[in-house]
């Protein structure tokens, strides 16, 4: 069993920051891509970042400048800076990674989500 939990999440004024991190453990033989995604209130889940083992990132084009994703291949843990945060950024965010629990295989596993706020 593959576990992800997220934290970091909050209340934070317009321009503010925050950090989410995104720790994944359990029966794990290699973590492969990471992501964060995130769901506002009637709208669909869509993707912010995605960082890949080597590592390679990718970012929405909403967030491209403001956002940064990184990953600590030796905690199986990836974080995601969040700097000039917007109204429009509020949102339940959802970590995602894509895990082996054994050569070969490969399964999607999702965190609980962590509650991210900007508001004055």
């Amino acid at each position: 069993q593959v576990h992800l939990v997220e934290s970091g999440g909050g209340l934070v004024q317009p321009g503010g920051s925050l950090r989410l991190s995104c720790a994944a453990s359990g029966s794990i033989f290699r973590v492969n891509t990471m992501y964060w995604y995130r769901q506002a209130p009637g709208h669909q889940r869509e993707l912010v970042a995605a960082i890949t083992s080597d590592p390679i990132t990718n970012y929405a084009d909403s967030v491209k400048g403001r956002f940064t994703i990184s990953r600590d291949n030796a905690k199986n843990t990836i974080y995601l800076q969040m700097n000039g945060l917007k109204p429009d950024d509020t949102a339940v965010y959802y970590c995602n990674a894509v895990v082996s629990v054994a050569k070969g295989t490969f399964s999607s596993y999702w965190g609980q989500g962590t509650q991210v706020t900007v508001s004055s």
